[in-house]
Protein backbone atom coordinates (compact mmCIF):
# COMPACT_ATOMS: atom_id res chain seq x y z
CA UNK A 1 0.00 0.00 0.00
CA UNK A 2 1.61 3.23 -1.20
CA UNK A 3 0.02 5.61 0.98
CA UNK A 4 2.60 7.09 2.92
CA UNK A 5 2.37 8.08 6.86
CA UNK A 6 3.52 11.81 5.79
CA UNK A 7 -0.51 12.28 5.02
CA UNK A 8 -1.46 12.15 8.56
CA UNK A 9 2.06 14.56 9.19
CA UNK A 10 1.09 17.01 11.96
CA UNK A 11 -0.18 20.40 10.43
CA UNK A 12 -0.09 23.76 12.49
CA UNK A 13 -3.21 23.88 13.80
CA UNK A 14 -4.72 20.37 13.07
CA UNK A 15 -5.57 18.03 15.25
CA UNK A 16 -3.15 15.39 16.86
CA UNK A 17 -5.54 12.67 17.06
CA UNK A 18 -8.26 10.69 15.88
CA UNK A 19 -11.06 8.58 17.06
CA UNK A 20 -12.04 5.12 16.27
CA UNK A 21 -15.42 4.31 16.38
CA UNK A 22 -15.42 0.46 16.61
CA UNK A 23 -19.76 -0.85 15.63
CA UNK A 24 -20.51 -4.37 17.44
CA UNK A 25 -21.76 -6.74 14.44
CA UNK A 26 -22.60 -9.65 13.54
CA UNK A 27 -21.97 -11.03 10.05
CA UNK A 28 -23.40 -14.60 8.53
CA UNK A 29 -25.72 -16.80 6.67
CA UNK A 30 -28.52 -17.01 8.89
CA UNK A 31 -27.71 -14.53 11.67
CA UNK A 32 -31.01 -12.63 11.30
CA UNK A 33 -32.69 -15.74 13.84
CA UNK A 34 -30.48 -13.82 16.21
CA UNK A 35 -32.49 -11.18 16.81
CA UNK A 36 -34.91 -12.08 19.50
CA UNK A 37 -31.86 -13.23 21.70
CA UNK A 38 -29.96 -9.70 20.84
CA UNK A 39 -32.85 -7.97 21.26
CA UNK A 40 -33.44 -9.84 24.70
CA UNK A 41 -30.04 -9.20 25.74
CA UNK A 42 -30.34 -5.53 25.21
CA UNK A 43 -33.22 -5.18 27.66
CA UNK A 44 -35.90 -4.89 25.37
CA UNK A 45 -39.40 -5.81 26.12
CA UNK A 46 -41.32 -4.19 23.27
CA UNK A 47 -39.31 -3.67 20.17
CA UNK A 48 -40.83 -0.95 17.27
CA UNK A 49 -39.63 -2.87 14.00
CA UNK A 50 -38.98 -0.03 10.69
CA UNK A 51 -39.08 -1.60 7.10
CA UNK A 52 -40.62 -1.02 4.03
CA UNK A 53 -43.61 -2.30 1.84
CA UNK A 54 -41.25 -4.36 -0.23
CA UNK A 55 -39.31 -5.66 2.48
CA UNK A 56 -42.92 -6.14 4.46
CA UNK A 57 -43.71 -9.07 1.85
CA UNK A 58 -40.23 -10.90 2.12
CA UNK A 59 -39.39 -13.78 4.53
CA UNK A 60 -37.07 -12.12 6.83
CA UNK A 61 -39.06 -10.40 8.23
CA UNK A 62 -41.18 -13.63 9.33
CA UNK A 63 -37.23 -14.55 10.72
CA UNK A 64 -37.19 -11.23 13.00
CA UNK A 65 -40.91 -11.59 14.07
CA UNK A 66 -40.51 -15.44 15.04
CA UNK A 67 -37.03 -14.53 16.66
CA UNK A 68 -38.84 -11.91 18.54
CA UNK A 69 -41.53 -13.88 19.41
CA UNK A 70 -39.93 -17.00 20.77
CA UNK A 71 -38.00 -14.81 23.17
CA UNK A 72 -41.13 -13.84 24.57
CA UNK A 73 -40.52 -10.18 22.90
CA UNK A 74 -43.73 -7.88 22.29
CA UNK A 75 -43.03 -5.42 19.21
CA UNK A 76 -45.32 -3.42 16.52
CA UNK A 77 -44.40 -3.33 13.05
CA UNK A 78 -44.06 0.06 11.08
CA UNK A 79 -43.89 -0.27 6.98
CA UNK A 80 -44.50 2.97 5.65
CA UNK A 81 -40.52 4.04 4.95
CA UNK A 82 -40.21 5.46 2.12
CA UNK A 83 -37.68 4.40 -0.50
CA UNK A 84 -36.06 7.80 -0.32
CA UNK A 85 -36.91 9.19 3.01
CA UNK A 86 -38.00 13.04 3.19
CA UNK A 87 -38.10 15.09 6.58
CA UNK A 88 -42.04 14.44 6.18
CA UNK A 89 -41.51 10.97 6.56
CA UNK A 90 -38.80 10.99 9.15
CA UNK A 91 -41.48 12.85 11.38
CA UNK A 92 -43.93 10.52 10.32
CA UNK A 93 -41.86 7.50 11.79
CA UNK A 94 -41.14 9.44 14.95
CA UNK A 95 -44.54 9.62 15.57
CA UNK A 96 -45.15 5.97 15.47
CA UNK A 97 -42.57 5.48 17.75
CA UNK A 98 -43.47 8.25 20.22
CA UNK A 99 -46.79 6.43 20.41
CA UNK A 100 -45.74 2.62 20.31
CA UNK A 101 -44.09 3.45 23.80
CA UNK A 102 -41.16 0.93 22.21
CA UNK A 103 -38.01 0.00 25.09
CA UNK A 104 -35.84 -0.43 21.52
CA UNK A 105 -35.95 -1.01 17.73
CA UNK A 106 -35.34 -3.09 14.82
CA UNK A 107 -35.00 -1.93 11.34
CA UNK A 108 -34.49 -4.31 8.37
CA UNK A 109 -34.22 -2.67 4.81
CA UNK A 110 -31.95 -0.82 3.22
CA UNK A 111 -29.97 2.41 4.58
CA UNK A 112 -33.61 4.10 3.93
CA UNK A 113 -34.69 1.73 6.56
CA UNK A 114 -31.94 2.11 9.39
CA UNK A 115 -31.77 5.91 8.77
CA UNK A 116 -35.48 6.11 9.12
CA UNK A 117 -35.13 4.36 12.18
CA UNK A 118 -32.32 6.51 13.53
CA UNK A 119 -34.23 9.08 13.76
CA UNK A 120 -37.34 7.85 14.62
CA UNK A 121 -35.52 6.80 17.73
CA UNK A 122 -34.09 10.28 18.11
CA UNK A 123 -37.18 12.27 17.80
CA UNK A 124 -39.06 10.24 20.02
CA UNK A 125 -36.58 9.98 22.74
CA UNK A 126 -35.32 13.96 22.38
CA UNK A 127 -38.55 15.96 20.80
CA UNK A 128 -37.75 19.12 19.42
CA UNK A 129 -38.44 21.07 16.36
CA UNK A 130 -37.26 19.23 13.11
CA UNK A 131 -34.51 20.92 12.09
CA UNK A 132 -32.85 21.19 15.50
CA UNK A 133 -30.84 18.26 14.71
CA UNK A 134 -29.90 18.79 11.07
CA UNK A 135 -26.73 19.39 9.42
CA UNK A 136 -25.70 23.30 9.71
CA UNK A 137 -25.68 25.34 8.02
CA UNK A 138 -28.80 23.85 7.17
CA UNK A 139 -30.31 23.16 10.42
CA UNK A 140 -29.36 23.90 13.60
CA UNK A 141 -26.40 21.42 13.99
CA UNK A 142 -27.49 20.73 17.64
CA UNK A 143 -25.50 18.07 19.65
CA UNK A 144 -27.52 15.25 20.78
CA UNK A 145 -27.92 15.18 24.52
CA UNK A 146 -27.34 11.98 25.31
CA UNK A 147 -27.87 8.03 24.34
CA UNK A 148 -31.13 6.58 22.33
CA UNK A 149 -32.53 3.60 22.87
CA UNK A 150 -31.22 -0.06 21.68
CA UNK A 151 -31.78 -0.21 18.06
CA UNK A 152 -31.03 -3.30 16.04
CA UNK A 153 -29.86 -2.63 12.42
CA UNK A 154 -30.45 -5.57 9.98
CA UNK A 155 -29.48 -4.65 6.39
CA UNK A 156 -30.62 -6.33 3.67
CA UNK A 157 -29.12 -4.41 0.57
CA UNK A 158 -25.10 -4.68 0.16
CA UNK A 159 -23.98 -0.69 -0.12
CA UNK A 160 -24.99 1.60 2.46
CA UNK A 161 -22.95 0.30 5.63
CA UNK A 162 -26.03 2.54 7.39
CA UNK A 163 -25.55 -0.32 10.16
CA UNK A 164 -22.45 0.88 11.17
CA UNK A 165 -22.98 4.57 11.17
CA UNK A 166 -24.20 7.79 13.00
CA UNK A 167 -25.83 9.19 9.89
CA UNK A 168 -29.92 9.69 8.70
CA UNK A 169 -29.88 10.74 5.29
CA UNK A 170 -33.32 12.43 3.83
CA UNK A 171 -34.69 14.45 1.27
CA UNK A 172 -35.31 18.06 2.57
CA UNK A 173 -38.59 18.96 0.53
CA UNK A 174 -38.33 22.59 0.90
CA UNK A 175 -34.91 22.53 -0.47
CA UNK A 176 -35.21 19.73 -2.80
CA UNK A 177 -32.06 18.57 -1.73
CA UNK A 178 -30.53 15.72 0.43
CA UNK A 179 -29.40 16.47 3.69
CA UNK A 180 -28.75 14.81 7.27
CA UNK A 181 -28.52 14.54 10.65
CA UNK A 182 -25.26 13.19 12.06
CA UNK A 183 -24.19 11.88 15.44
CA UNK A 184 -22.13 9.20 17.36
CA UNK A 185 -24.98 8.70 19.71
CA UNK A 186 -27.17 7.91 16.39
CA UNK A 187 -24.86 5.06 15.56
CA UNK A 188 -27.08 1.70 15.71
CA UNK A 189 -26.34 -0.61 18.97
CA UNK A 190 -25.35 -4.01 16.72
CA UNK A 191 -25.92 -4.99 13.89
CA UNK A 192 -27.03 -8.28 12.28
CA UNK A 193 -25.77 -8.66 8.88
CA UNK A 194 -27.18 -11.71 6.71
CA UNK A 195 -25.91 -12.14 3.10
CA UNK A 196 -28.76 -14.69 2.62
CA UNK A 197 -31.28 -11.54 2.30
CA UNK A 198 -29.32 -10.54 -0.94
CA UNK A 199 -29.94 -13.49 -2.93
CA UNK A 200 -33.56 -11.92 -4.51
CA UNK A 201 -32.22 -8.37 -5.27
CA UNK A 202 -32.13 -7.27 -8.98
CA UNK A 203 -29.27 -6.40 -10.97
CA UNK A 204 -30.25 -2.62 -10.49
CA UNK A 205 -30.35 -2.93 -7.20
CA UNK A 206 -27.15 -4.39 -6.35
CA UNK A 207 -25.12 -2.33 -8.89
CA UNK A 208 -26.57 0.70 -6.96
CA UNK A 209 -25.55 -0.06 -3.39
CA UNK A 210 -22.51 -1.88 -4.35
CA UNK A 211 -21.48 1.34 -6.27
CA UNK A 212 -22.46 3.37 -3.10
CA UNK A 213 -19.95 1.30 -1.33
CA UNK A 214 -17.49 1.84 -3.52
CA UNK A 215 -17.93 5.64 -3.22
CA UNK A 216 -17.72 5.34 0.69
CA UNK A 217 -14.23 3.25 0.48
CA UNK A 218 -12.92 5.83 -2.42
CA UNK A 219 -13.81 8.87 -0.15
CA UNK A 220 -12.69 7.59 2.81
CA UNK A 221 -8.87 6.96 1.72
CA UNK A 222 -9.08 10.64 -0.77
CA UNK A 223 -10.61 12.85 2.28
CA UNK A 224 -8.42 15.34 4.15
CA UNK A 225 -6.13 14.19 6.14
CA UNK A 226 -7.51 13.98 10.03
CA UNK A 227 -4.36 16.06 11.08
CA UNK A 228 -5.44 18.89 8.71
CA UNK A 229 -9.08 19.37 10.05
CA UNK A 230 -8.83 22.05 12.49
CA UNK A 231 -8.38 21.13 16.19
CA UNK A 232 -11.65 21.09 18.74
CA UNK A 233 -11.66 22.58 21.88
CA UNK A 234 -12.49 19.44 23.47
CA UNK A 235 -11.31 15.70 22.09
CA UNK A 236 -15.53 15.37 22.69
CA UNK A 237 -16.26 17.58 19.94
CA UNK A 238 -14.30 16.09 17.01
CA UNK A 239 -16.72 15.15 14.26
CA UNK A 240 -17.45 12.08 13.27
CA UNK A 241 -16.28 13.15 10.07
CA UNK A 242 -12.76 13.33 11.02
CA UNK A 243 -11.21 12.87 7.60
CA UNK A 244 -8.98 10.07 6.73
CA UNK A 245 -5.98 8.63 8.94
CA UNK A 246 -4.74 5.19 9.48
CA UNK A 247 -7.52 3.33 10.70
CA UNK A 248 -10.14 4.34 8.40
CA UNK A 249 -7.71 3.38 5.32
CA UNK A 250 -6.85 -0.02 6.49
CA UNK A 251 -10.69 -0.87 6.22
CA UNK A 252 -11.31 1.13 2.99
CA UNK A 253 -8.15 -0.62 1.24
CA UNK A 254 -9.93 -4.08 2.73
CA UNK A 255 -13.58 -3.08 1.17
CA UNK A 256 -12.25 -1.92 -2.18
CA UNK A 257 -10.47 -5.01 -2.82
CA UNK A 258 -13.55 -7.10 -2.36
CA UNK A 259 -15.64 -4.44 -4.40
CA UNK A 260 -12.84 -4.43 -7.29
CA UNK A 261 -12.71 -8.57 -6.99
CA UNK A 262 -16.68 -9.59 -6.42
CA UNK A 263 -19.19 -6.06 -7.85
CA UNK A 264 -19.51 -7.19 -11.51
CA UNK A 265 -19.82 -10.74 -10.22
CA UNK A 266 -22.97 -9.85 -7.78
CA UNK A 267 -24.55 -7.65 -10.26
CA UNK A 268 -24.55 -9.78 -13.15
CA UNK A 269 -25.28 -13.35 -11.85
CA UNK A 270 -27.82 -13.64 -8.77
CA UNK A 271 -27.09 -17.05 -8.11
CA UNK A 272 -23.14 -16.43 -7.26
CA UNK A 273 -23.96 -16.96 -3.33
CA UNK A 274 -20.21 -16.07 -2.96
CA UNK A 275 -19.86 -12.46 -4.84
CA UNK A 276 -22.94 -11.52 -2.93
CA UNK A 277 -21.76 -12.12 0.72
CA UNK A 278 -18.89 -11.02 -0.02
CA UNK A 279 -20.56 -7.93 -1.14
CA UNK A 280 -22.31 -7.35 1.44
CA UNK A 281 -19.30 -7.78 3.98
CA UNK A 282 -17.61 -5.11 1.81
CA UNK A 283 -20.20 -3.09 1.91
CA UNK A 284 -20.26 -3.30 6.17
CA UNK A 285 -16.38 -2.21 6.01
CA UNK A 286 -17.02 0.55 3.57
CA UNK A 287 -20.00 1.55 6.19
CA UNK A 288 -17.05 1.44 9.08
CA UNK A 289 -14.56 3.11 7.06
CA UNK A 290 -16.40 6.08 6.84
CA UNK A 291 -18.52 6.03 9.60
CA UNK A 292 -14.52 7.01 10.99
CA UNK A 293 -13.53 9.44 8.12
CA UNK A 294 -16.75 10.95 6.12
CA UNK A 295 -17.36 11.48 2.27
CA UNK A 296 -16.61 14.45 0.67
CA UNK A 297 -17.60 15.48 -2.90
CA UNK A 298 -19.29 12.53 -4.97
CA UNK A 299 -21.74 12.41 -1.79
CA UNK A 300 -22.06 16.02 -1.57
CA UNK A 301 -22.87 16.28 -5.46
CA UNK A 302 -25.12 13.43 -5.39
CA UNK A 303 -27.41 15.56 -2.79
CA UNK A 304 -28.01 17.54 -5.87
CA UNK A 305 -29.12 15.39 -8.48
CA UNK A 306 -31.18 13.13 -6.74
CA UNK A 307 -33.30 16.31 -5.22
CA UNK A 308 -33.48 17.47 -8.73
CA UNK A 309 -34.08 14.58 -10.90
CA UNK A 310 -37.32 15.86 -13.19
CA UNK A 311 -38.20 12.56 -15.01
CA UNK A 312 -35.75 9.70 -14.61
CA UNK A 313 -36.77 6.43 -13.29
CA UNK A 314 -34.38 3.90 -12.01
CA UNK A 315 -35.18 0.18 -13.57
CA UNK A 316 -36.45 -1.86 -10.73
CA UNK A 317 -37.36 0.69 -8.35
CA UNK A 318 -40.57 1.97 -7.51
CA UNK A 319 -42.09 3.68 -10.61
CA UNK A 320 -44.88 5.96 -9.38
CA UNK A 321 -42.55 8.85 -9.29
CA UNK A 322 -39.17 10.63 -10.54
CA UNK A 323 -36.41 8.55 -8.76
CA UNK A 324 -32.66 8.47 -9.00
CA UNK A 325 -30.95 5.72 -6.62
CA UNK A 326 -28.35 7.09 -3.96
CA UNK A 327 -25.57 5.41 -5.09
CA UNK A 328 -26.36 6.05 -8.77
CA UNK A 329 -26.73 9.86 -7.96
CA UNK A 330 -23.22 9.56 -6.04
CA UNK A 331 -21.17 7.19 -8.62
CA UNK A 332 -22.32 9.53 -11.38
CA UNK A 333 -20.37 11.89 -10.10
CA UNK A 334 -17.39 10.33 -8.97
CA UNK A 335 -14.94 10.10 -11.95
CA UNK A 336 -15.86 13.98 -12.51
CA UNK A 337 -14.24 14.63 -9.10
CA UNK A 338 -10.96 12.55 -9.33
CA UNK A 339 -10.05 13.73 -11.74
CA UNK A 340 -9.78 16.94 -9.86
CA UNK A 341 -9.01 15.66 -6.40
CA UNK A 342 -5.85 13.45 -7.65
CA UNK A 343 -3.64 16.62 -7.39
CA UNK A 344 -3.45 16.33 -3.84
CA UNK A 345 -3.38 13.13 -3.23
CA UNK A 346 -2.11 11.01 -6.15
CA UNK A 347 -0.88 8.21 -4.42
CA UNK A 348 -3.62 7.43 -2.92
CA UNK A 349 -5.76 7.89 -5.78
CA UNK A 350 -3.32 4.80 -7.75
CA UNK A 351 -3.45 2.77 -4.64
CA UNK A 352 -7.07 3.14 -4.74
CA UNK A 353 -7.76 1.93 -8.62
CA UNK A 354 -4.84 -0.62 -7.99
CA UNK A 355 -7.08 -1.94 -5.36
CA UNK A 356 -10.32 -2.12 -7.60
CA UNK A 357 -8.35 -4.03 -10.12
CA UNK A 358 -6.53 -1.26 -12.52
CA UNK A 359 -3.02 -1.76 -14.00
CA UNK A 360 -1.34 1.05 -12.67
CA UNK A 361 2.22 0.13 -13.77
CA UNK A 362 4.20 3.11 -15.34
CA UNK A 363 1.58 5.44 -14.10
CA UNK A 364 2.75 8.69 -12.98
CA UNK A 365 1.51 11.43 -10.28
CA UNK A 366 -0.23 13.24 -13.11
CA UNK A 367 -1.92 10.46 -14.47
CA UNK A 368 -3.79 9.42 -11.11
CA UNK A 369 -7.10 10.85 -11.33
CA UNK A 370 -7.24 9.56 -14.90
CA UNK A 371 -6.63 5.99 -13.67
CA UNK A 372 -9.31 6.13 -11.10
CA UNK A 373 -11.46 7.97 -13.05
CA UNK A 374 -11.37 5.08 -15.71
CA UNK A 375 -11.66 2.08 -13.67
CA UNK A 376 -14.90 3.75 -12.10
CA UNK A 377 -15.94 4.21 -15.07
CA UNK A 378 -15.11 0.44 -16.40
CA UNK A 379 -17.42 -1.05 -13.49
CA UNK A 380 -20.32 1.62 -14.70
CA UNK A 381 -19.97 -0.11 -18.07
CA UNK A 382 -19.68 -3.55 -17.03
CA UNK A 383 -22.65 -2.99 -14.71
CA UNK A 384 -25.22 -1.51 -17.65
CA UNK A 385 -24.97 2.03 -15.41
CA UNK A 386 -25.92 5.36 -17.16
CA UNK A 387 -22.87 6.97 -18.56
CA UNK A 388 -23.24 10.80 -16.90
CA UNK A 389 -25.72 12.90 -15.35
CA UNK A 390 -27.09 13.11 -19.29
CA UNK A 391 -28.17 9.84 -19.30
CA UNK A 392 -30.61 10.38 -16.41
CA UNK A 393 -32.04 13.90 -17.94
CA UNK A 394 -29.67 16.67 -16.73
CA UNK A 395 -28.27 19.48 -18.95
CA UNK A 396 -25.60 22.44 -19.28
CA UNK A 397 -29.01 24.23 -18.12
CA UNK A 398 -29.62 22.36 -14.93
CA UNK A 399 -25.62 23.23 -13.78
CA UNK A 400 -26.21 26.50 -12.02
CA UNK A 401 -29.56 24.47 -9.80
CA UNK A 402 -26.83 21.67 -9.12
CA UNK A 403 -24.62 23.85 -7.93
CA UNK A 404 -26.89 25.87 -5.33
CA UNK A 405 -28.14 22.41 -4.77
CA UNK A 406 -24.96 20.89 -3.67
CA UNK A 407 -23.16 24.25 -2.03
CA UNK A 408 -24.91 23.51 1.03
CA UNK A 409 -23.78 20.46 1.84
CA UNK A 410 -20.38 21.57 3.84
CA UNK A 411 -20.44 19.16 6.37
CA UNK A 412 -19.08 16.78 3.29
CA UNK A 413 -17.69 19.42 0.95
CA UNK A 414 -15.00 20.28 3.36
CA UNK A 415 -13.83 16.74 3.76
CA UNK A 416 -12.11 16.91 0.21
CA UNK A 417 -8.64 17.08 0.13
CA UNK A 418 -8.97 20.12 -1.48
CA UNK A 419 -10.68 23.60 -1.31
CA UNK A 420 -13.75 23.76 -3.62
CA UNK A 421 -15.30 26.72 -5.16
CA UNK A 422 -18.75 27.58 -6.96
CA UNK A 423 -16.77 27.28 -9.95
CA UNK A 424 -15.50 24.24 -9.34
CA UNK A 425 -18.55 22.73 -8.36
CA UNK A 426 -20.17 23.71 -11.52
CA UNK A 427 -17.13 22.40 -13.75
CA UNK A 428 -17.38 19.21 -12.08
CA UNK A 429 -20.55 19.09 -12.31
CA UNK A 430 -19.86 19.54 -15.98
CA UNK A 431 -17.31 16.68 -16.38
CA UNK A 432 -20.04 14.36 -14.70
CA UNK A 433 -22.56 14.97 -17.59
CA UNK A 434 -21.21 12.41 -19.96
CA UNK A 435 -18.24 9.79 -19.80
CA UNK A 436 -18.91 8.03 -23.29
Amino acid sequence: MGCCHHYFAPAEGGDNAFTIDASTLTFGAGCLREAGEQARGLGMKRVGIYTDAGVKKLPPLGTVTGSLKAAGIDYAIYDEVRVEPTDASFTAAARFAADGKFDGFLSLGGGSVMDTCKAANLYSTYPADFLTYVNAPIGGGQPISGPLKPHIACPTTAGTGSEATGIAIFDLLAMKAKTGIQSRHLKPTTGLIDPEVTATLPSTIVASTGFDAMSHALETLTDISYARRARQPRGSARPPSQGANPFSDMVAFESLGLIGKYLVRAVNDPADTEARAEMMYAATLAGIAFGNAGCHLPHGMSYAVSGLVREYRAPHYPQHEPFVPHGMSVVLNAPSVYRFTASACPDRHLDAAQRLGADVRGATPADAGEVLAGQIIRFMQATRFPGGLGSIGFTERDLDALVEGAWPQQRVIKNAPREVSRDDLRELFRGALAYW
